[in-house]
């Protein structure tokens, strides 16, 4: 089993999430988008098991200063683009976990109760 966690380094959900796994020793990859890129495989494998309004911040600094025009015509080719352009507009975290090469979950956002029920189901 591996685990990676998708972010940015300075994000406070992202330091929750982390600060989460290490009390709980979970070893964990973390990958930075900004300094490690964001693969457009991987988006795409994101946007097959998640879909892209899942993973689309519509919260966040970067969705607000985008155009009313780009925000009102919003589909999963310009919300594609948005996030290989601009990563910082994917919710986060990304959490992965590789059970096998075919068994791949996913999960968006931190949530501690969320996150003790995922670890608990893997280790039970």
């Amino acid at each position: 089993m591996s685990i990676t966690l998708f972010g940015i380094k300075n994000c406070d959900t992202i330091k929750k999430a982390r600060k989460w796994l290490d009390a709980n020793n979970i070893e964990c990859r973390f990958h930075d988008y900004r300094t490690d890129g964001l693969p457009e495989t991987l988006l795409d494998q994101w946007f097959a098991t998640l879909g892209w309004e899942v993973l689309l911040n519509k919260r966040g600094t970067t969705w607000r200063q985008l155009p009313e025009s780009t925000k009102e015509n919003i589909d999963a080719a310009s919300a594609r683009t948005l996030m290989l352009e601009n990563p910082a507009i994917i919710k986060r975290p990304v959490l992965e976990v590789c059970l096998s090469e075919a068994d791949i979950q996913r999960y968006v956002g931190f949530k501690e109760t969320e996150y003790n029920e995922i670890f608990s189901n893997l280790t039970s």
